[in-house]
């Protein structure tokens, strides 16, 4: 294993073939939280070699994805520039006695697991292939088939010691040889990640539980290849609020479809990073907050369930404490940048940014008022302050009605609010009255669209 003390070098590795989601954001978080802990390298690695299904409007999704989260990587690199190194990795096993070729069908090894189960036993192969003679294989090849390529397991227990599981063994001896390379030459997953983490000298190989039981055979991959075995972690899966798996493929629970919603960032971050862990998911101010706190011992072992409510409400107190620098842009560009006073009336009242926008109308216009009582509306603008207008205007304004009217508490405020910014609720009235200014104060209170 590689030493802990050294530092790590992590990979991320999706396969562009469909929209990141939150269960793949989760080890991609986990990943670059750990490097960057640690001062380490953080790689993304495309897993592109399914031709078949791999698109570069994926490839490029996926980047879209990390750098509006805020994962920066420090390295890219795509496993279809690689064939070659698979190839002589393929080689190196044939050779040491590794790898070896088998003729099955899949409907003869089909039919080789169902009468296995049949029998009460585990589906495990027979390793047939390594009885054939050379005349059987010239034999099958002269029938057109091509043959499939089996890693060979030593029959052992591989144990190794788990960031997030602990203590960790698989006996090999019940297990079914792998096969790395199917039968038209492509190769799968678990062979090339094991070559590519030998090639980028990956330390620490952070992934979901669902690889557990991939990981004894990939140790001795390593081995097979003469190369340091990595440090494993193994994080618990998401699930959903019934307790359900997330698909992969649900867009609701897609990156680009969160976004779209108007979640945070940052919520997404923080909730993955919590979740499932003994510390509480609050909303954090900055990723180095998340990075400071990342503990593997603290992730729990049961499923973390992920909630959208939880998301969406994580999300909205994420917004409310966001400085006024740190969405100047965002406002711009949704016309609602009306400066930091602004912001800071508002944002306690927003679900999402883009809300941002109706109460900018509110302060620029035009707004139709509502007119609740025309009589006591025409009273109280007779009393309004003279300019200039701060947030004790609103007090010094309201006291005065009071004291003419004798008003107070609802009747008060309430015909007030609607005339001014035609809503039930919203942002104080003291911060939103010298925003408004009293040209338009003046114009709504009188029934003017202003």
């Amino acid at each position: 294993m590689v030493s802990s003390a050294s530092p790590p070098v992590v990979r991320f590795a999706p396969s562009p073939t469909g929209l990141l989601h939150v269960g793949n954001i989760r080890a991609a978080l986990f990943n670059w939280l750990f490097a960057k802990q640690r001062g380490g390298t953080f790689i993304l690695r495309l897993d592109d070699t399914d031709r078949a299904r791999s698109r570069v409007e994926f490839e490029q999704g996926i980047e879209r994805d990390l750098g509006w989260l805020g994962l920066d990587w420090d390295r890219k690199e795509k496993q279809s520039d690689r064939l070659a190194h698979y190839d002589s990795a393929r080689d190196q096993l044939i050779a040491a006695g590794r790898l070896y070729p088998c003729y099955e069908t899949p409907e003869e090894l089909e039919f080789k697991r169902k009468r296995l189960l049949a029998q009460g036993r585990p589906p495990v192969y027979d390793r047939a292939a390594l009885k054939l003679s050379d005349d059987d294989r010239r034999r099958f090849e002269g029938e057109g088939r091509r043959p499939h390529w089996r890693f060979k397991l030593v029959a052992e227990e591989v144990r190794w010691d788990d960031l997030v599981r602990g203590a960790q063994h698989v006996d090999e001896a019940s297990q079914s040889d792998p096969v790395l390379v199917r039968a038209d030459g492509t190769y799968l997953y678990s062979f090339t990640s094991v070559v590519d983490d030998i090639a980028f000298a990956v330390t620490h190989v952070i992934r979901g539980e669902d690889h557990v039981t991939n990981t004894g055979a990939q140790i001795q991959m390593f081995e097979a290849l003469g190369a340091v075995v990595p440090v494993f972690a193994h994080l618990p899966l998401l699930v959903d609020a019934a307790g359900g798996g997330l698909s992969k493929r649900t867009g609701s629970l897609s990156i680009a479809d969160l976004r779209e919603r108007g979640i945070e960032a940052l919520a997404i971050s923080a909730l993955l990073a919590r979740l499932g862990t003994a510390d509480a998911v609050e909303p954090v101010a900055s990723l180095e907050t998340l990075v400071a706190s990342m503990d593997f011992t603290r992730v729990g072992r049961a499923s973390a369930r992920f909630s959208e409510d939880e998301l969406a409400q994580l999300s909205a107190r994420t917004l409310h404490m966001l400085p006024y620098a740190t969405v100047k842009e965002r406002l711009a560009e949704i016309a609602s940048d009306l400066g930091e006073a602004f912001w800071l009336a508002i944002r306690g009242n927003l679900s999402t940014l883009g809300d941002a926008k109706a109460w900018a109308m509110v302060v620029t216009g035009p707004v139709a008022p509502v007119l609740e009582d025309p009589a006591f509306l025409a009273e109280a603008g007779g009393l309004l302050p003279a300019d200039p207008w701060d947030e004790t205007s609103w007090k010094a304004w309201t006291s005065a009605v009071t004291a003419a009217t004798g008003r107070k508490g609802r009747q008060l405020f309430h015909p007030l609010r609607l005339a001014l910014t035609a809503q039930e609720k919203g942002p104080e009235m003291a911060k939103l009255l010298p925003l408004i200014g009293r040209a338009r104060v003046e114009a709504r209170l009188g029934g003017r669209t202003a």
